[in-house]
């Protein structure tokens, strides 16, 4: 009898060692997944974010949706964007749509 509460006194501290080394572990891979994955993506957005916000009168763009065309007029949030060669083709989209920003060279060199 008294070897089996002297087990159980030293199980019960066994369990609540491995409980904390557990917790450790999920911690640790917690912090894994958040440096691996999650913080990278953040760091994309914001360079999305701030390629969008710098758009100008005469960059051409690529949309999300893979058409190319020169950005002719910016309102807030929205662009004006002429596709094509038909000067007739100006379709206003939104920020959003932008996926790639290509500047004239004159335009680079004035901006560094």
């Amino acid at each position: 009898m008294l070897s089996m509460i002297l087990t159980s006194g030293v199980n019960s501290q066994a369990s609540g060692g491995s409980i904390l080394a557990t917790v450790a572990m999920v911690a640790l891979w917690i912090g894994v997944l958040y440096l691996i994955m999650i913080r990278p993506q953040k760091k994309q957005q914001k360079e999305m974010d701030a390629l969008r916000e710098s758009v100008k009168p005469g960059d051409n763009i690529m949309t999300t949706g893979g058409f190319y065309g020169v950005v002719l007029d910016v309102v807030d949030d929205t662009v004006i964007v002429e596709f094509g060669n038909n000067k007739n083709c100006r379709i206003p989209m939104h920020k959003n749509a932008i996926a790639e920003v290509e500047r004239d060279d004159d335009s680079a060199a004035e901006d560094k």
